[in-house]
């Protein structure tokens, strides 16, 4: 059973990460940033200061709601985590100093990406039998027409 980790381990995950899941992020992160005139770069004073600023103003939530701070500390815990704090030591520990570059590099990247994932969720999100909004990528991905889409990413992940 050792090979099949091996199998695992070596040979496909370099073909994934090296030769298939780089091209795909810097490729897809180049096509967005172009779409969206570079709303990253454009845009970061509004996101700052619509989302650092009003975190700290205070404001009572509902009840079963949460507030602007909450929201944005449970969103950093879910995606920052401790493998980028590892990742990020490890990546300079093993290349360098030179792996900020790539490091803000794919930050930069990574920011439209997510934009556009963020994006299309709340335009294709709904309301439920309550009232409250739901939705997401997979609610995306089934509304949009892209099913198919969806299908293709779930089997790979």
């Amino acid at each position: 059973m050792s090979w099949l980790y091996d199998f695992f381990a070596g040979p496909l995950n370099t073909v994934a990460w090296i030769y298939i899941l780089l091209p795909c992020v810097f490729v897809g992160g180049l096509y967005f940033t172009i779409g969206t005139g570079a709303v990253q770069f454009r845009r970061f004073g509004y996101a700052m200061k619509n989302t650092v600023g009003k975190m700290f103003k205070k404001t009572e939530a509902e009840a079963g709601a949460v507030t602007p701070l909450q929201a944005v500390t449970t969103a950093l815990a879910a995606t920052v985590g401790t493998g980028n704090i590892v990742g990020t030591s490890q990546a300079i520990a093993l290349g360098g100093y030179g792996a900020i570059f790539w490091l803000w590099l794919a930050a930069l990247l990574g920011m439209v990406i997510k934009f556009s994932e963020v994006t299309l969720a709340v335009k294709y999100r709904e309301r439920d039998a309550k009232g409250d909004w739901v939705g997401g990528p997979r609610t995306a991905l089934d509304l949009s027409g892209n099913g198919w889409l969806y299908c293709s990413a779930y089997l790979l992940s």
